[in-house]
């Protein structure tokens, strides 16, 4: 059979652990029998990040802005284990949170909805797709460990040689900690447009939520350049399409989410949004059936699993034990890839390989072969507990 052609190469950020043996099953039996699988390969695994001092992570994320479209494996954020685990000189940035600053877009994760696998949330009928912003926060701050009595201040200094602002952050007594975090307008104006727009473009109604009654200024500039947007270019459009924007404080959010029967979009801030997804998809079953892509305002996409490098599976693999890992978050990462590739290249036939390939996935699990993890979750009988290289064996055979 002729291979399914390619013109345009996608970017390939490899990962670890678990998801890097994952990635590569999948490369050898899901696509390249198929598809003449041309890449840009960059290894985002953390002894490369350590051994190129995390230039190979930026290089990824320039790579994306000149390809277009990027398929992302799970990587690991170091903490202080790790560091010492791999030897690492220090204790390198996530990933994705660099990835997400260079190219400035909106994430949306949405849980892959299958018959068997219900929700734990009974009011849950239809999807709920998190928008979290990729840029700021958490994840571009600076910390300070605090040894004891002084004084920490916020200081704006003016380019054009104005008038310092100082603000104090806190006058300590004692030992203590401090963090500083930043936004910037456009980025958050981008954030906006993205999540508007895909609320249009998928005809969905949009949720937005802070606290802004408590960050009077940083969370309320989010809800303020929102409530801008959507007024000036938004409105009409919305009210045309027979949906709704719809603004509240993060944590009525949260009570109306668990009430809700899915079907829309949660707009959420960087952090908020990294936690409420893990929420989301595992009340919708599992951390491994939650879509991710990354979209830039810029068009540039870059799809991934939403879940971590399964340190625990992998550390069973090196031990020659059997490991059960879901590997379907990571196989729907390069469909959502190749679609897109597809789309923009005009190569329907990638197109359609793609959503054959999330229906065999699909249809694999609802003929009851699934790994551990939706085996103990599911609603079908007697289900085929299989272990990581069946069930994609599995899907190879559907395909």
């Amino acid at each position: 059979m002729a291979k399914i052609r390619m013109t345009t190469p996608l970017v390939e950020m490899d990962g670890d652990e678990m998801t890097r043996i994952i990635w590569k099953m999948i490369k050898d039996e899901l696509i390249e029998p198929y598809v003449d699988l041309k890449t840009e390969y960059y290894d985002l695994g953390l002894k490369e990040r350590e051994r190129t001092g995390d230039q190979v992570t930026i290089d990824s994320a320039e790579a994306t802005k000149r390809l277009g479209v990027a398929v992302k494996c799970a990587t690991i954020t170091p903490n202080a284990a790790r560091v010492e685990e791999y030897n690492l000189s220090q204790m390198w940035k996530s990933p994705n949170g660099t990835i997400r600053a260079i190219l400035d877009g909106t994430v949306f994760r949405a849980p892959i909805v299958v018959k068997g696998i219900e929700p734990y949330v009974r009011t849950w009928t239809k999807p709920i797709t998190i928008a979290r912003h990729a840029y700021g926060d958490v994840y571009k701050n600076t910390e300070l460990r605090i040894p004891g009595a002084g004084k920490v201040e916020l200081v704006y200094t003016p380019a054009d040689g104005g008038d310092e602002v100082r603000s104090t952050v806190h006058e300590y007594a004692g030992a203590g900690i401090a963090q500083g975090i930043h936004n910037l307008d456009d980025s958050i104006a981008s954030f906006a447009r993205a999540s508007f727009n895909f609320a249009l473009d998928t005809h969905q109604d949009l949720w937005f939520a802070t606290k802004d009654t408590i960050s009077k200024t940083y969370d309320h500039r989010f809800k303020d350049i929102f409530a801008e947007i959507f007024a000036a270019e938004y409105k009409e459009r919305f009210d045309e399409a027979g949906i709704e924007y719809f603004y509240t404080l993060i944590d009525d959010a949260v009570a109306r989410v668990i009430r809700s029967e899915g079907g829309f979009i949660w707009a959420c801030k960087n952090y908020d949004g990294d936690v409420m997804s893990d929420m989301v998809s595992t009340a919708f079953g599992s951390l491994a059936m939650m879509t991710s892509v990354l979209v830039s305002p810029k068009g540039y996409y870059e799809y991934e699993a939403a879940h971590g490098t399964v340190q625990r599976h992998y550390y069973k693999h090196l031990a020659g034990e059997e490991t059960s890992t879901n590997s379907v978050a990571t196989i729907f990462a390069w469909t959502g890839a190749l679609a897109k590739r597809g789309e923009l290249d005009e190569l329907p036939e990638l197109v359609d390989f793609a959503h054959r390939l999330e229906q065999a996935t699909i249809n694999t699990i609802e003929s009851g072969i699934m790994t551990g993890d939706l085996a103990a979750i599911t609603s079908l009988k007697n289900p085929t507990r299989v272990n990581t290289h069946e069930f994609i064996r599995a899907v190879a055979e559907r395909m």
